[in-house]
């Protein structure tokens, strides 16, 4: 996946791979830039009680597409690749999605800069 910034919005550009992986019908998903309230490199803790619909699930190899938890409806896409490394934990706000879940993200401590809102 690529992600790059554009017209003040939060681009995740998926590859035909990880669309059928994740159960994702849009190849491009933009986020305004203000509807990110946090950003952080950790990976939140995984539930048994979490409901996959749709997605894909291999324990210690992929969790990807929508989940729900106790904390909402979230978009996971986490692979063993790099085990489990260079992640990005998106929290939004008036989205569908209150979380995004990324890893193997390069930079991701630049992406962390880029899109940690300012006070």
């Amino acid at each position: 996946m690529e992600l790059s910034i554009i017209d003040d919005k939060l681009q995740i550009e998926f590859s035909l791979k990880e669309q059928l992986l994740a159960v994702r019908f849009h190849k491009i998903w933009q986020i305004p830039l203000t509807h990110i309230i946090q950003v952080t490199t950790d990976l939140p803790p995984n539930n048994w009680k979490e409901l996959r619909a749709p997605g894909s699930f291999f324990p210690g190899v992929i969790k990807a597409g929508t989940y729900y938890t106790h904390r909402g409806k979230e978009f996971w896409y986490v692979t063993k690749k790099n085990d489990f490394g260079n992640v990005l934990n998106i929290q939004l706000e008036d989205e569908d999605y209150k979380r995004i879940v990324l890893n193997d993200i390069e930079n991701n401590l630049e992406w962390l800069r880029q899109l940690t809102p300012f006070p």
